[in-house]
């Protein structure tokens, strides 16, 4: 990677943020947007992380990557991460260190003790309290000057379990890129490449469900329900990787020959278009068994235009309008999903057109790439108030007018 010149520039904020890896979860995409945003505004951009698949991206976007261990829990790493972000922040004059992560939020803490750097968090999930010890560690995401929470839903854990002031909470949900989730963005070639890699019979009435192998996003849920409809053209996409979590794999694959269903489900590996592979759906589902804080696959749905199924907590209850641009089921529910999967399906196109336009028209006024990143750029504005005030002067002012490219 080109070498990128931070010499501090008094009219140039510097904003690092910290996260365990970039890679393809929304934490990843929402640090990476807003690097983009950071440097459209006129702002510097770093991102520290353990690397990934993503950080050829940062440099089209103008921002800087360090490679540190910060996705380790170990305390004598986290105890030398302390060390080299303190040297960071004051080699590169950083004025906001924003972590996103619990690891990496406690050494980010205590890296700007005897600073000038400002430390802020964004809670991205409702992180599981097992005992004191969990709470203790789970604790540093809600230390944080200013404390983003990704739904109403993370707000009100932060608050009943961390005692936090509504003064230091900004609620700001993820946002998508529409010029990337619509559907004229989508080209039919695209559809036919993507429909012949994963050998989808010939008109077949596709659900689909996106999001990582792991047990809690409710795969076994789903497999029942599909095995309790009896219809003929229904055929079932699971995309998403195992993530070296190769025994729940199988475990998925042998419910799926238990139930003969081989020849209608079918798991597939992390999918890099997912556009297209919406616009193959007929319903699209979110089964989660353990709620989300934001959950990013019923917004990328919605925006779409498919017919979205989640369950009935966290942040889905945020996202989709109930009757009106999806369903919500109760969670585990297998016959549940099954009648609104069937009813999904049997929408006659005039119904489909009604839900999909409705639903592409929520998306577009709460949750886009552009709002999550003006309110972002707010709380940093927010957070130095009066540390820049003659900003006014530069060609380049650090907030932007209700629109930031990248």
């Amino acid at each position: 990677m080109k070498a990128v010149s931070l010499d501090p520039y008094p009219l140039q904020p510097v904003i690092m943020q910290i996260i365990p890896e970039l890679g393809p979860g929304g934490a990843e995409q929402g640090c990476i947007d807003m690097a983009a945003a950071i440097t459209a505004s006129g702002g510097q951009a770093i991102i520290v992380s353990n690397g990934g698949a993503r950080i050829h991206e940062l440099a089209r976007i103008g921002a800087v990557h360090i490679n540190l261990p910060v996705h380790s829990k170990n305390p004598y790493v986290m105890w030398r991460n302390v060390q080299k972000l303190r040297a960071l922040i004051r080699r590169h004059n950083v004025n906001i260190v924003h972590a996103r992560s619990r690891a990496p939020a406690w050494s980010a803490l205590k890296a700007c003790k005897n600073t000038n750097a400002h430390f802020m968090t964004t809670c991205h999930a409702p992180y599981n309290i097992k005992n004191e010890a969990k709470r203790l560690y789970n604790s540093a995401i809600a230390q944080g000057e200013l404390v983003i929470a990704i739904s109403r839903y993370v707000a009100t854990y932060l608050r009943e379990n961390y005692q936090i002031s509504d003064a230091r909470i900004r609620i700001i949900p993820r946002g998508i890129a529409l010029d990337r989730f619509h559907p004229t963005a989508v080209t039919p070639e695209r559809l036919i490449t993507l429909s012949r890699k994963w050998r989808i019979p010939d008109g077949a009435n596709i659900i689909m469900m996106p999001g990582r192998l792991t047990r809690w996003k409710g795969h076994h849920v789903l497999i029942e329900a599909v095995s309790k409809i009896h219809r003929p053209d229904i055929f079932c996409v699971i995309i998403g990787s195992d993530q070296g979590r190769t025994e729940y794999r199988q475990e998925l694959e042998q419910a799926i020959r238990a139930k003969n269903m081989g020849a209608r489900v079918r798991i597939v590996d992390h999918c890099d278009d997912m556009p297209a592979a919406y616009m193959l759906a007929g319903v699209v589902v979110s089964a989660s068994t353990d709620p989300e804080g934001f959950g990013r696959v019923p917004v990328e749905a919605q925006a779409m235009g498919r017919p979205i199924i989640a369950t009935d907590h966290g942040g889905a209850q945020e996202t989709i309008v109930r009757g009106e641009t999806g369903w919500l089921v109760p969670p585990s529910d297998a016959e549940a999903l099954a009648r609104a999967i069937d009813e999904a399906l049997s929408l006659t196109p005039t119904q489909r057109a009604i839900l999909a336009t409705r639903a592409m028209a929520h998306i577009a006024q709460n949750f886009t790439r552009e709002q999550m990143c003006d309110a972002t750029l707010d709380v940093y504005a927010e957070i130095l108030k009066g540390k820049f005030g003659n900003m006014a002067q530069s060609n380049q002012p650090f907030h932007p007018q209700k629109r930031v490219n990248g």
